[in-house]
């Protein structure tokens, strides 16, 4: 019945239409904050009963070129990659280009509990680490029954 309105099955039209907005934008976000495909550096969150654990997979980036802030309960990882293969091959033509270069931002926002005094962050092996503390009054505990 719906061909008798539409003329066409509507959802081979909407995959359609999405497969060519892929193709136009190349599967890929057209900003590096547009979606969480493609986000970068990727995140893992986790928590203990002292901290809350972030990890940033960030490999080819100098600590140097690393930053980390926190303000009002957010959490913000930033910095910028820049391009290797330049340098070693400048009359190279580039064909594809699968790694993101240029600036770079994510913003994770912490559970209440957080205390912005108890932030450290460490840089290895294109892993950064942060590990933000939490507030005496936020940690669990044990209530004795009497």
């Amino acid at each position: 019945m719906a061909d008798a309105f539409f003329g066409t099955d509507l959802f081979s039209d909407l995959e359609r239409l999405q497969k060519q907005m892929t193709g136009l934008f190349g599967g890929f976000p057209s900003s590096i904050r547009a979606g969480r495909f493609g986000a970068f550096p990727p995140i893992n969150v986790g928590a203990t009963d002292e901290s809350i654990e972030i990890v940033a997979f960030a490999p080819g980036i100098k600590q140097e070129n690393l930053e980390v802030a926190i303000d009002r309960g957010l959490l913000t990882i930033s910095g910028e990659r820049h391009a290797v293969w330049q340098e070693d091959m400048p009359e190279a033509r580039r064909y594809a280009q699968e790694r993101f270069i240029g600036s770079f931002r994510r913003v994770i926002e912490l559970p209440e509990g957080a205390d912005p005094d108890k932030v450290q962050a460490k840089y290895a092996n294109g892993c950064l680490s942060v590990s933000v503390g939490r507030r005496e009054a936020s940690k669990p505990r044990a209530i004795t029954v009497k």
